[in-house]
């Protein structure tokens, strides 16, 4: 073998050996950014009205306040057994006895349900005592009886018999006397007052009638719950 020869072959083995040694252990790269984690979104709270009809199940329409019902211890009165109906649609499954609202005495204890009871709070709150300023008592005409709208025979179910509804003829003032629906509603000094308190229970409730809505009304307010899709239907 030459000289030359012999190099060639040093040359070849000292690659081989280079391209068999292990390479130096590289830094790892980095890992890519791991996605945000997307966290469940907080249900939206619960509509008053849903929280409401929860609490009444469970409670029967008791308050946490002693003497309250409902919830709201501006309201004053009893929860009371459920009522059956005689007829169809009628009957309570949670009524309630409610005697005071807002510090304004019920001639006579009323039957109805939560939700008027609430209706009729609001509605002496924000009309009834702004409009007569020594209000102490409402005249009640007639609450929960099972019988059809006006009495007429073979009409809808009222919603006085599903504890909807309640009737208010009068005021009963601090000084004794009483603001009649039918004496008061075109008299020239207390007309402009029933009629604001009229139209302030529009909201509150779904049906408002008065003297103006037809023959049945003429002495008292007609005051219910019914919702309609259109709003209030006020007379």
């Amino acid at each position: 073998m030459t000289v030359r020869a012999a190099a060639l072959a040093l040359c070849a083995l000292a690659t081989a050996a280079a391209a068999d040694a292990p390479t130096a252990s590289q830094r790892p790269e980095p890992r890519a950014e791991a996605p945000a984690v997307i966290s469940s979104p907080r249900p939206d709270a619960r509509p008053p009205s849903i929280l409401r009809r929860a609490a009444d199940a469970l409670t029967g329409g008791r308050s946490t306040a002693p003497g309250s019902v409902c919830g709201d211890a501006a309201i004053r009165g009893v929860p009371i057994a459920p009522i059956p109906g005689r007829i169809s649609a009628c009957g309570l499954a949670r009524p309630v006895s409610v005697t005071k609202v807002s510090g304004v005495r019920l001639s006579r204890p009323a039957t109805m349900d939560c939700p008027t009871a609430r209706a009729l709070n609001t509605w002496v709150a924000a009309s009834v005592r702004p409009a007569l300023d020594q209000v102490a008592g409402l005249e009640v005409a007639a609450h929960y009886t099972c019988r059809t709208r006006n009495n007429v025979a073979g009409a809808k179910v009222s919603e006085h018999g599903k504890g909807r509804a309640v009737d208010i003829s009068g005021f009963r003032m601090a000084d004794g006397s009483t603001v009649t629906v039918l004496d008061g509603w075109t008299d020239s000094r207390i007309g402009p007052a029933l009629r604001r308190i009229h139209q302030g229970a529009c909201g509150p409730f779904g049906t408002v009638l008065g003297p103006d809505a037809d023959r049945y009304h003429q002495d008292n307010l007609h005051l219910d719950t019914a919702r309609y899709r259109s709003g209030s239907y006020c007379r």
